[in-house]
């Protein structure tokens, strides 16, 4: 099954940092979410558009997940020659990572 079935996503940036929000839809899959949307699944998924680290800071008191890549909007706004300088659509992509299928896993 992919992310976006169980969780939505809300993406912002700061320079040439993006900053992807994953929260989940039910708060009873926060731990099934933790375990499967790791900072290295995700930096595996955007392959070379994120040349620095992924941090994921975990906020399970609203059932969410904090990602956030360096070096991922080709030196940012004002310097980025990309369609989508801002990286809204990371988050579209994030939400398309494989994970388990919950009634399997």
């Amino acid at each position: 099954m992919r992310l976006g079935e169980l969780a939505h996503a809300r993406a912002g940036d700061k320079g040439d940092i993006s900053n992807i929000s994953v929260i989940a839809y039910e708060p009873g899959d926060y731990a099934f979410l933790a375990e499967h949307v790791t900072a290295e699944r995700v930096k595996a998924l955007f392959g070379d558009i994120v040349r620095g680290p992924v941090t994921r800071y975990e906020l399970p008191e609203l059932g969410a997940f904090n990602f956030v890549l360096q070096r991922a909007l080709g030196g940012g706004v004002t310097r980025s020659l990309r369609l989508d300088p801002h990286g809204k659509s990371l988050s579209s992509l994030l939400l398309e990572l494989d994970i388990p299928d919950r009634q399997r896993a």
